[in-house]
């Protein structure tokens, strides 16, 4: 099974909230396995059992059991993903809501059930007017009901903000039972909430689905901007997921060394190479094949973004015979590495007056 993941930035968001609550950065930190160099990266990512393992663990440097709801409640979505800034610039609650389900994973990466969307919107009657149900699809919710918690809090608080004293939400449902602290459930959505329901749920009205946000100019063309870059983040995140995308991560710091080979990189996944070579296979490729191609794309990227010379880029993309590189080169390309190197030095040489 492929590890869960955190975004790093949301990662962040938490420990700095358990922080001003009055935790030890050190001792969560130490808690959590989590160490906060690989938190300076917004777009990093952070094993999910160690989220978990950090909120727990400010639940009790805190004393506060409704920490989660707590974060929410302060925490706006835009300060810990990208996905929030898009959120931001969507032109009604509908697109808001499809941007969500499209970028979740970037903030979260859970199983989910069904289609795989996180969330999934459910219309049901209610008199005159029609309800809509917003589910989290997350398997095995009541493991970590902290999560929910924080989601839900944070959406209506959020729109909250937004949208003054309008209620956006008309109930909230939670699988999990009452907790001790059910009193701040109240105090934050301020609307009925039901536990050991069948489902974690926001409940709404239609109305609101299609209503349109207030954006400012040049929200459009920002959102374009932030839209591309988290359909790369997603692309690389798919990549991590990936056997081909593990393999080739793993791949990339050992090809200088020109001893890449199948087994080595399966017992580093601690894999067979038998299980490797399956798995590649139902993926479409073979070790060789992606040894290949990674050869040539970073070759390419090494000759025309970072100008290094033919030489020291045959020795990065782990051939110690130049040679025996350029014919490889030829063979992807069609072209030798020095046309390639001597192209991209005219190229820089006659923009230098821009």
């Amino acid at each position: 099974m492929t590890e869960l993941t955190v975004n790093a930035g949301g990662t962040r968001a938490l420990m700095d909230f358990a922080v001003a609550k009055g935790a030890s950065r050190k001792a969560l930190a130490e808690r959590s396995g989590i160490d906060p160099a690989e938190l300076q990266d917004q777009d990093g990512r952070i094993p999910f059992a160690k989220y978990v393992a950090l909120m727990r663990a400010g639940q009790e440097l805190c004393q506060d059991p409704a920490l989660a709801l707590h974060y929410g409640e302060a925490v706006e979505m835009a300060e810990i993903s990208i996905v929030g800034l898009l959120g931001g610039a969507s032109e009604s609650m509908a697109d808001g809501f499809a941007l969500l389900n499209r970028y979740a994973r970037l903030m979260i990466d859970v199983d989910t059930a069904g289609s795989g969307d996180r969330f999934v919107l459910e219309r049901r009657p209610a008199g005159p007017a029609i309800q809509v149900w917003m589910v989290d699809t997350r398997r095995n919710p009541n493991d970590f009901p902290e999560l929910t918690e924080s989601a839900f809090a944070r959406m209506v608080c959020t729109s909250r903000r937004y949208l003054g004293h309008a209620q956006f939400a008309s109930a909230v449902h939670f699988t999990h039972r009452a907790p001790a602290y059910r009193a701040e459930y109240d105090r934050i959505f301020r609307v009925p909430v039901v536990f050991e329901s069948d489902r974690n749920a926001l409940v709404t009205d239609d109305a609101w689905m299609t209503r349109r946000t207030e954006t400012t100019p040049g929200s459009r063309h920002v959102a374009g901007i932030l839209g591309a870059h988290a359909d790369e983040l997603l692309e690389r995140l798919d990549r991590s997921k990936s056997t081909r995308g593990r393999v080739e991560s793993l791949l990339i710091s050992i090809l200088p060394t020109g001893n890449a080979n199948m087994l080595m990189i399966a017992t580093s996944l601690g894999l067979s190479r038998k299980t490797l070579f399956r798995r590649l296979k139902i993926e479409g490729v073979t070790f060789e094949k992606v040894l290949d191609e990674l050869r040539h794309t970073m070759a390419v990227h090494y000759l025309r973004e970072k100008k290094i010379s033919v030489n020291e880029t045959a020795y990065l993309v782990g051939f110690s015979d130049p040679a025996a590189f350029s014919r490889a080169f030829k063979r992807w390309t069609g072209q030798s590495p020095r046309a390639i190197a001597s192209k991209k030095r005219g190229g820089g040489a006659g923009n230098q007056g821009l």
